[in-house]
């Protein structure tokens, strides 16, 4: 496998069976195959807890009128965009640990490329979005509901999703330009961007400098604003006059923070390890990019779930009348 990854050289200019692949073969987590039915259990179960857990704030934001507001809707885009991330690569891994299922379409995983560059995007687009309801309720309180309107805030998710499909589109367009001479195994367990092109013979500087440019501007712009609105808020909280009004405030934040760490402290380290963690075991690094994309879909839920207290009174509510 360390050979496909092998970079371009001058004998790969002399083959001539230079031919896009019908198929990809993804070997899942490699090293670890004789334990792939064991890791399919935590894999599934998070799985499961994602569709129930998102659903279920999709469902309760839907039914409870007191929740139509900017951060209820911004948390049910949330919601919207982890089961689609989570849904583009969580069946077909599976599939892989329990079925030996390995063989993926060209343009499947093309399709499977845009979808997780498009909706990791999206999301970190959203923690904007949230950053700046945050920022409005806590420091310009009186006027949150005339500056956050409905069309305002559809206008803000609007550009979030523009914004994430027309920066995911160059991912698969690249990598279907390549020429796939050498092999078509893919040494992960979905289709990763650098994994793919790495298989090409060919210079891909391209699309390794797109994905390092794209990460930086928009993950950094992304992480900037938030830090800049996260400063001004505590500033504002610690003007607060009372002790409960500070923890109050803290508490309306505090889900969102973990979120946010939640979410691009992996993606942070699957990035860089790919890039310069040469010494990282394989298995490890597929483990940890696998994280990225499936631990925030589990834990944003739950986080709001159990941190946000209209969503847990209501969803006891729930409970209670259907038990009763």
């Amino acid at each position: 496998i360390l050979g496909h990854l092998l970079p371009y050289s001058m004998s790969d200019s002399n083959k001539t069976d230079i031919t896009n692949p019908s198929t990809f073969t993804l070997l899942g987590i490699p090293g670890l195959e004789m334990a792939h039915v064991w890791i399919s259990i935590p894999f599934c179960t998070m799985y499961a807890i994602a569709i129930l857990g998102n659903f279920t704030i999709l469902f309760i934001v839907k039914r409870e009128p007191s929740l139509h507001g900017p951060m209820y809707y911004f948390l049910c885009m949330l919601a919207g965009s982890d089961l689609v991330l989570s849904t583009s690569i969580l069946p077909k891994m599976l599939s892989i640990f329990w079925f030996n299922s390995r063989e993926i379409d060209f343009s499947a995983c093309l399709t499977q490329m845009y979808f997780i560059h498009c909706f990791l995007a999206i999301e970190s687009g959203i923690f904007v979005a949230m950053a700046l309801d945050r920022y409005v309720a806590i420091c310009d309180p009186l006027r949150h509901s005339t500056i956050l309107t409905n069309p305002f805030v559809a206008k803000i998710g609007l550009a979030v999703v523009l914004r994430g499909g027309m920066l995911a589109v160059p991912y698969p367009f690249l990598a279907r330009q390549w020429p796939y001479c050498r092999t078509n195994i893919i040494p992960h367990s979905y289709c990763e961007h650098m994994a793919v092109v790495k298989l090409a013979c060919a210079d891909v500087r391209i699309s390794s400098y797109y994905g390092l440019s794209e990460a930086f501007v928009v993950m950094g712009l992304d992480v900037l604003f938030i830090a800049m609105s996260y400063i001004q808020i505590l500033r504002a909280i610690f003007s607060l006059p009372t002790k409960d009004a500070r923890l109050k405030a803290f508490g309306t934040c505090g889900s969102h923070l973990c979120v946010i760490l939640a979410s691009y402290i992996p993606a942070l380290f699957s990035f860089l390890t790919h890039r310069i963690g040469h010494n990282v075991p394989l298995h490890f690094h597929i483990l940890i990019a696998s994280a990225y994309v499936l631990v925030p879909p589990v834990l944003n839920p739950v986080i709001y779930g159990v941190r946000t207290k209209q969503i847990r009174d209501r969803l006891l509510q729930l409970l209670t009348h259907k038990g009763i």
